[in-house]
């Protein structure tokens, strides 16, 4: 069943976005605890979607009753099938344009060892456990792009 945030919106500035009501993606991340050490879940995304063929987090519109947290959760498990047991929130990042807005929610995956997990829901066509220090090598979304290469910070949870 689809929600209602489905759907294109333009924000103040004027650009196009995909989500009513903003949209939030997942940053997950797996490993020892530094840069050095962690992993990141990425999705490379399948052709038709808005910026096919790059690599990005899992994530996507929020309903009208949802905050990002749980939107960004909600995404990753139907893209993923990810157990949200196994996921602890640590912060997140906003990325306001103006009547729309971008959430980047961090977490981290509390396993002894990253789960090998395969598209769920047909909006991308690999994931894949990246190192911290090879993102940046891939064809990133511009969105995640710009968070990525601005090394953005999350604000912690309350």
């Amino acid at each position: 069943m689809r929600g209602d945030g489905d759907g294109w919106v333009v924000c103040d500035a004027g650009h196009r976005h995909w989500g009513r009501f903003g949209a939030a993606g997942l940053l997950l991340r797996h490993g020892a605890g530094g840069d050095e050490d962690d992993s990141v879940l990425l999705a490379h995304r399948i052709w038709w979607s808005h910026h096919g063929g790059t690599w990005g987090i899992p994530g996507g519109a929020r309903d009208s009753g949802e905050t990002a947290r749980e939107a960004a959760l909600r995404e990753a498990v139907e893209e993923t099938g990810i157990d949200p047991a196994r996921v602890r929130l640590t912060g997140d990042t906003v990325d306001d344009h103006g009547g729309w807005s971008y959430v980047t929610v961090h977490a981290r995956l509390e396993t002894d060892h990253a789960p090998a997990l395969e598209p769920c829901d047909g909006e991308a066509t690999e994931l894949r456990w990246t190192p911290v220090a090879d993102v940046g090598d891939l064809e990133l979304h511009p969105g995640f792009g710009a968070f990525w290469g601005g090394q953005a910070t999350a604000e912690p949870l309350p």
